[in-house]
């Protein structure tokens, strides 16, 4: 078995040996075990984990509705009065299994439900095994607004088991491989080579994948674990991509985006402005283009939408002083943070998204 040290825990690649999971129960022997999933995990990863991981009799599940529309402080409202009224204590155990909406509300929930009770996340996602499980960042959103309520508070342990990938829909799937080609993109060159022809990868390479991805964000966080200078290269495309994440959310009419959908767009519009105030050449902002235009749909924005997106910057977390800071590119595995941007250069980023 392969396995990862965080900062304070460790991350577990499984290789059909669970055993390690039941000692991770022995040691601190927990009064009762409750398992978090929405309404997809539980029709189709809750059997295949509970016929896979020795769980104690007194396991307790808790179902929430599925979609990042859903992660919100009312959802954890009820969460918490179900873990009240089953009877949790601060001995408890929560395991969140399913994707980044279930591992950062379940997470913020574990975190503040008796003043803290242990959490272990099961990422069942693409998206959740790359990005979610690394970093102890947990919370919900406020409105469309992305991840503005929660703390940075690590699990017991991170449990990836990729068999749970066979029940992901194409999707969703493409939606965690741009997370894993933004780790090419701001650490590893070669890496990005690699996942840029974009087909059916094989179960064994796809888990390597996820590890060399896992490692790459670990290494980033361990050295800077409360985002105050490195951690924040993991912020490419992220910007622009979640503002257009949220408008998309909220916006009647506007086809909804999966997160890796819209921070692949973010990426491409960071790209061009990294051309502009930065070094990065122009044929490798175009060979960012049209890798992700060979994977992503394109999606159409008016002028009047580009507007509403760029209205919804003023919120982004990464803001310091009333100024909007970008991670950009120098080249391609050398970013920089903290950059700002002239408000005048964003629709010609649109512009340049929006050319065949």
């Amino acid at each position: 078995m392969k396995i990862v040290e965080a900062q304070d825990h460790n991350i577990f690649f499984t290789d059909q040996d669970t055993g390690f999971f039941s000692e991770l129960l022995e040691k601190k022997a927990y009064s009762t075990v409750f398992v978090l999933v929405d309404t997809n995990t539980e029709k189709h990863c809750l059997p295949l984990f509970l016929s896979t991981y020795n769980l104690p009799d007194n396991v307790e599940v808790i179902s929430i509705e599925a979609g990042e529309e859903n992660k919100h402080i009312h959802t954890c409202l009820g969460v918490w009065e179900a873990l009240s009224d089953l009877g949790a204590d601060r001995k408890s155990l929560m395991i969140n299994l399913g994707g980044g909406v279930v591992t950062d509300l379940g997470g913020f929930v574990a975190a503040s439900f008796k003043r803290g009770i242990d959490f272990i996340n099961f990422p069942t996602s693409l998206l959740a095994m790359v990005d979610a499980s690394v970093g102890g960042k947990t919370g919900v959103d406020l409105g469309a607004l992305k991840n503005q309520v929660g703390s940075i508070i690590n699990p017991q342990a991170v449990v990836i088991d990729t068999a749970f990938l066979t029940t992901l829909p194409a999707n969703e799937y493409r939606s965690g491989y741009a997370e894993m080609l933004k780790h090419g993109l701001i650490q590893d060159p070669a890496y990005w080579k690699l996942l840029a022809n974009y087909k059916a990868i094989s179960t064994d390479d796809i888990a390597t994948h996820i590890q060399h991805s896992v490692q790459i964000k670990n290494k980033v966080v361990k050295e800077d674990p409360k985002e105050n200078g490195l951690r924040k290269i993991l912020n490419f495309g992220h910007t622009l991509g979640h503002a257009i994440e949220s408008y998309c959310l909220t916006e009647e009419g506007k086809t909804t985006l999966l997160h890796g959908e819209a921070i692949a767009i973010g990426m491409i519009l960071e790209a061009y402005l990294s051309v502009a105030l930065l070094n990065l050449p122009d044929k490798e902002a175009e060979e960012i283009k049209v890798v992700f235009d060979s994977i992503y749909p394109k999606v159409n924005f008016t002028e009047e939408e580009i507007d509403a997106i760029l209205s919804l910057l003023i919120y982004d977390k990464k803001n310091s002083h009333g100024k909007i800071q970008f991670c950009l590119l120098d080249k391609i595995g050398a970013p920089q943070w903290d950059i700002e941007v002239p408000t005048a250069l964003f629709k010609d980023a649109f512009r340049f998204y929006a050319k065949n």
